[in-house]
């Protein structure tokens, strides 16, 4: 089988950011290419559930956002997510908006993320009303440690619901 680029994928993707953006797209830009993950739920109820995945990270809009796609588990089995996240920049926050969604699971998450030391962190809601923090820690060229936690209010306890440990398979 054949596989031609559509038009609609070719204006959407990029080779990489313009010149004017280079600087200010680094906080994400090491993520652009495939890596593989293994992924822990933490249930409400105390059990843990376990999948592999895939997740591909590209230059989109001209290079001025990064978009990729979460799938779980790895293809071709059936998923149980398949979203997508668009990342873009703003300089008059210092910051990036973050939108995910996933389809499948009727669920989406609009958030803020910002460098904080050596992680980035996002913050914002899902869409569920809950408070949501999702960090990539443990960073390197071939790897990182993604954090997903929820509360319901700023009282509460960060509450630790994924984990994705991932490692790249394609620059």
């Amino acid at each position: 089988m054949t596989m031609t680029i559509s038009p609609f994928l070719t204006a959407l993707g990029s080779d990489g950011p313009p010149a004017d953006r280079a600087k200010d797209m680094n906080l994400y830009g090491w993520l652009i290419g495939s890596w593989e993950m293994d992924t822990v739920h933490y249930r409400d109820d105390g059990t843990i559930q376990k999948w592999d995945g895939e997740c591909h990270f590209g230059w989109v809009l001209e290079g001025r956002a990064i978009q990729d796609v979460w799938i779980r588990p790895k293809r071709p089995a059936p998923s149980t997510m398949y979203g997508t996240t668009l990342r873009i920049f703003d300089p008059g926050i210092d910051g990036w908006h973050i939108i995910w969604n996933d389809p499948l699971n009727r669920d989406h998450s609009r958030q803020t993320g910002r460098a904080e030391g050596k992680d980035i962190v996002q913050l914002g809601t899902d869409s569920r009303g809950l408070k949501t923090r999702w960090r990539f820690t443990e960073i390197t060229a071939s790897s990182f440690h993604w954090i997903g936690e929820e509360r319901s209010s700023e009282s509460d306890r960060w509450q630790i619901t994924y984990e994705h440990l991932v490692r790249r398979t394609k620059p």
